[in-house]
């Protein structure tokens, strides 16, 4: 849970940063309101499976060690390194978060694998591919519809992923 719980987390900010113009003033409230909801649900889920859990008899997987530090580690990198990179090349600020969208998508392919878990490799390959069309845009006169595609749909994925794969472990917990 604790995994959804940050893809929740980012998914809500994916959604509050990126949802301005050139949606209408309707739609940016209505998707911020629907993401923080979102995001609400998750935290919800999340201390309801904490207030429930009980520590595993035996040995438990750890999710987090060399092969996540390794990948974390290239990530960090990669988002930083490429903003710096996007930057001293002169690219529109919307090109941005087409990368980070990128970054993070490759990283969640990347931890299929790691966690023997192919589930989060779709999410990261719509990630992906959200940020290689507002790197595309971002070429073109589409350019302000970046924070849309990348951004606002991105969030989108991480939040529809969340609240998915929360139910559906809360569900399997109380059958």
């Amino acid at each position: 849970m604790t995994g959804l719980l940050v893809g929740a987390i980012f998914g809500a900010v994916f959604v509050v940063v990126n949802a301005h113009s050139p949606l209408n003033a309707l739609t940016v409230n209505t998707l911020r309101v629907a993401a923080c909801l979102a995001a609400a649900s998750v935290i919800a889920m999340w201390f309801r499976a904490a207030r429930k859990e009980r520590p595993a008899a035996g040995p438990r997987q750890n999710m987090y060690g060399r092969g996540y530090l390794i990948i974390v580690a290239a990530e960090i990198v990669l988002l930083f390194g490429g903003l710096r990179l996007l930057a001293a090349w002169g690219r529109p600020e919307q090109t941005n978060v087409a990368w980070v969208a990128f970054v993070v998508g490759v990283h969640f392919v990347a931890l299929a694998p790691v966690w023997k878990d192919w589930a989060i490799a779709v999410p990261g390959v719509v990630l992906t591919l959200l940020g290689v069309a507002g790197l595309v845009l971002a070429a073109t006169d589409a350019i302000a519809w970046v924070p849309l595609i990348s951004g606002v749909l991105s969030g989108v994925v991480l939040l529809t992923g969340a609240v998915a794969f929360g139910w559906r472990a809360m569900a399997a917990r109380t059958a």
